[in-house]
């Protein structure tokens, strides 16, 4: 192996970029190409990036120099939403040799290898992403996870203030059933046992399908397969989250009782300025049916504080909200301006310290809400079945159904082993348990 050809790639942002790149590096592995980490010299780099904040386009420039300067030599590929928003600015960074738009991935392994050993050249690539068709890529089983993303849907059509994700990703586009089914099917033979279905906006799997085949039908089939264990779901919008959806995925025994929710805000004048497509009302009514029909049900949220126009009334009613949901997680990001985007002009931009300081006290919240979520289970005592992914030497540690982390003393790496456990403590971010 030490004369093989040799790779890295980089990825940054969300999991439908994850998924891209463990194609694209399966598609190289099955070439005869050497995968390494990005920090070793290798003789190509992919930079798989993202630009859902500026803060998120100057991390990819970043990257993509540093690949340089590791081996001026390499060919250096970029790809990602920062190519596909700024094709010229990334084509024209020194030593890129090809920058590849999000709806071309599936070409990268094979140009990549052809542009080995050629005389260094500029070429881009970037289809208009807006009529372009659903990029079809495969992944086989992961081999350091012990669950696998599958990605079902690309592209959004929310148009929400703060967001340039629908200019980098297109209109929504969905997989095939057939080509999902059979990429769960592939996987599971290899010896995987959970599944995670993502997209841009995963809930509007099948928007663009004329006959009505939608992200329920799609779990119902999937639930059906033959050794595959658990099932769960990238980030939903809560207006997908409809008695009819609820009622469809309730009694299927895969699907993991644990949904991640794109919020954003608790307060609905907030939703509006942010274009959201539900209020506080329709959140709160659609969360609690969920929580009705699926016992043990957990959530975890996406928030952003300091929107422009937030004010501490504002601010207030969010406090409110989610003391009464008691989500499990909440991923919060003080509002970022992107240019490009309708928030990024609005009036009364809200000052960072104060986006801080209302970050702060949204994690207070968070945290004792799961205080009182650890509390309850570990006072319980019932048993939990935990799929183990990790171990650090001291720890195995795994996710409940329902999302929660839980270590047990170990003495051996358990990934990929279900074992049931007995909750005995907790520390405030995971729960600590014995095997029964």
């Amino acid at each position: 192996m030490d004369n093989a050809i040799s790779a890295a790639i980089i990825t940054l942002g969300c999991r439908v970029n994850q998924y891209e790149s463990d194609a694209i590096m399966q598609e190289l592995s099955k070439s005869g190409v050497q995968i390494k980490p990005s920090s070793e010299k290798c003789d190509i780099y992919i930079i798989n990036t993202c630009s859902v904040t500026a803060e998120s386009d100057r991390k990819s420039k970043q990257f993509i120099r540093r690949c340089v300067s590791k081996n001026p030599q390499a060919v250096i590929i970029v790809t990602g939403c920062y190519s596909q928003i700024n094709p010229e600015e990334a084509l024209a960074i020194n030593g890129v040799d090809f920058v590849c738009g999000n709806n071309a991935k599936s070409i990268i392994a094979k140009k990549a290898i052809s542009l080995l050993g050629s005389k260094k050249k500029k070429e881009l690539f970037v289809p208009d992403i807006q009529h372009s068709l659903f990029d079809t890529m495969t992944v086989g089983a992961p081999l350091t996870r012990t669950r696998a993303f599958i990605k079902i849907e690309d592209g959004c059509e929310s148009k929400c203030a703060y967001c340039i994700i629908p200019y980098a990703r297109g209109n929504v586009r969905s997989n095939s059933k057939e080509n999902i089914i059979n990429e769960v099917k592939n996987i599971v033979s290899e010896g995987c046992r959970e599944v995670v279905l993502t997209g841009i906006e995963t809930a509007a799997y099948g928007k663009d399908f004329k006959n009505g085949y939608s992200l329920a039908d799609l779990l119902c089939e999937i639930n059906k397969i033959d050794g595959l264990k658990r099932i769960r779901l990238g980030s939903l919008d809560p207006a997908s989250l409809t008695k009819d959806f609820t009622d469809k995925i309730m009694s299927l025994d895969k699907v993991m009782p644990h949904f991640h929710i794109s919020m954003q805000t608790g307060c609905t004048r907030i939703l509006n300025l942010m274009r959201r497509k539900y209020n506080i009302d329709i959140a709160e009514k659609n969360l609690s049916y969920l929580r009705q029909c699926i016992p043990d049900l957990m959530l975890s949220a996406d928030v952003i504080t300091g929107f422009p126009g937030e004010t501490e009334d504002d601010f207030k009613e969010t406090l409110d909200f989610f003391t009464r949901q008691q989500f499990l997680h909440l991923h919060i990001f003080p509002y970022s301006k992107r240019k490009g985007t309708e928030a990024a002009t609005m009036p009364n931009q809200v000052d960072e310290c104060l986006k801080k300081d209302r970050l702060l006290r949204l994690e207070a919240i968070e945290k004792n809400a799961r205080k009182a979520i650890f509390d309850n289970i570990v006072s319980s005592k019932k048993s939990i079945e935990v799929l183990f992914e990790t171990f650090d030497g001291k720890y195995a540690c795994g996710h409940s159904p329902n999302f929660i982390e839980i270590k047990i003393l170990s003495d051996r790496k358990m990934s990929g082993e279900f074992k049931t456990v007995m909750p005995i403590s907790h520390d405030g971010e995971y729960i600590y348990a014995d095997i029964i």
